[in-house]
């Protein structure tokens, strides 16, 4: 069975993904920070009848990483490494004349520094997999120029560059920044309290992860809501 390590995964679009991937037969490594919701997640995916293994931990940690993609390794080795976990910078969001600097560097830490991290722990087992491949879940904020976005903005559109950079240097793999586009999710609520408009759900968006997938199309930036409207 491929294995796939997910990050940010107790809810919200990494849990939809976990699912989906759960009932097409994938093991799953799962992250988060919160320990309670990550096992209640990691027993929901179970029932697909898959192996799940949840670490709770903050993605940051090199050590967690390490573990992360240990305990993938004991499931099997990494086909697909998902960089869902995201840092706002600030709750809500703010205009960048107040925007704390140590909470953008938790945001660079968190959506950058920490992605590339984790792919180079599980680099080797990625390039022994037919089919590696890295999804880095990016933002239309890190392309678009909106107000009180910037600080969370630049660390998604830094993470596009460390993506793409990495599908040129690592050819036999498949490399994609995704942008999910709105949603529905608690990192939004906490962004934009005051916005109450409706959203989709993440699991909305899943069937555009799982047409990359089943495609393969070349690694580069694609945007969720058109591989769905696509279809």
């Amino acid at each position: 069975m491929p294995v796939a390590i997910i990050t940010g995964a107790s809810k919200g679009l990494g849990r939809a993904l976990a699912e989906a991937l759960a009932g097409r037969g994938w093991d799953l490594v799962l992250d988060a920070r919160g320990a309670g919701a990550l096992e209640e997640a990691a027993q929901a995916v179970a029932r697909h009848g898959t192996r799940v293994s949840a670490l709770p931990g903050d993605v940051t940690d090199g050590a967690h990483r390490a573990g992360l993609v240990a305990a993938a390794w004991r499931l099997g080795g990494v086909d697909l490494v998902v960089s869902n976990a995201s840092a706002l910078g600030a709750e809500p969001l703010v205009r960048l004349a107040e925007q704390p600097l140590e909470g953008l560097r938790r945001a660079l830490e968190v959506n950058v520094v920490a992605a590339l991290g984790l792919v180079q722990e599980a680099l080797p087992l990625l390039q022994a997999s037919p089919a590696g491949t890295v999804i880095a879940v990016t933002s239309d904020a890190a392309a678009e120029a909106y107000e009180t976005w910037g600080g969370y903005g630049a660390s998604k559109a830094a993470l596009d560059r460390l993506t793409a950079v990495l599908g040129v240097e690592e050819p036999g793999l498949r490399v994609w920044a995704v942008d999910p586009g709105d949603m529905a999710t608690d990192l939004y609520t906490a962004a934009v309290p005051d916005d109450r408009g409706p959203r989709p759900a993440p699991a909305g968006v899943v069937p555009a992860f799982l047409r990359l997938l089943d495609e393969r199309p070349a690694s580069g930036r694609y945007a969720a809501p058109s591989l769905v409207a696509g279809r």
